[in-house]
């Protein structure tokens, strides 16, 4: 029996060793950014995310293999004043108390390029959840590696500024989101 034993043990950790790894990278908030770009009534509003997080397993030599979600604290929005983002908070908007995050999940990830990536997933906001594909540049400086991109959105996809506010002469549809997330442990650009 002990032979037995031994030999599962043994056989198990073989193949442990012949799977591939998948490196596990951490997130450094402080030196990370979500940021929002759209237009009032023609003027640009700019804001942000004090609050995320992100979970990223990426394999430079098995980019197919890689898994990237991250998590948005609706309710940290910052757009430059208190009574604004007191109205991000309600249901016409965000609606915090039932939806507290937003949500990104990748299904794909592709190399496109020497540091250039194309990661295709789904973004859940408020309770909708659309599919998004995002071009991301990958940047190494030492042990970090800055991931940068934007892309855009249709906040009415989401059900973001329901009511009096679905009107696009007001608040343009299109959101512009930028990102740029800092990670230690990507190894082998």
């Amino acid at each position: 029996m002990r032979m037995s034993i031994c030999s599962a043990a043994l056989t198990l950790a073989a193949l442990f060793t012949v799977l591939p790894a998948q490196a596990q990278q951490k997130l450094v908030p402080g030196q990370s950014e979500i940021a929002f770009l759209t237009r009032q009534m023609g003027v640009p509003v700019e804001g942000r995310f004090r609050q995320f997080d992100a979970q990223v397993a990426f394999d430079p030599k098995q980019v197919a293999s890689s898994k990237i979600s991250f998590a948005i604290d609706l309710g940290s929005a910052t757009i430059g004043t208190a009574e604004t983002e007191a109205e991000l908070l309600k249901p016409d908007w965000f609606d915090t108390r039932k939806f507290p995050k937003a949500t990104f999940t990748s299904t794909q990830v592709k190399q496109v390029g020497a540091g250039k990536l194309e990661v295709a997933g789904t973004l859940s906001i408020k309770g909708s959840s659309q599919p998004v594909t995002v071009p991301v540049l990958l940047a190494p400086s030492g042990t970090y590696t800055t991931a940068t991109g934007s892309f855009t959105l249709k906040r009415l996809d989401f059900r973001i500024g329901d009511g009096d506010w679905k009107d696009t002469s007001v608040v343009a549809n299109e959101v512009q989101v930028r990102f740029k997330l800092t990670l230690t442990g990507v190894a082998g650009l």
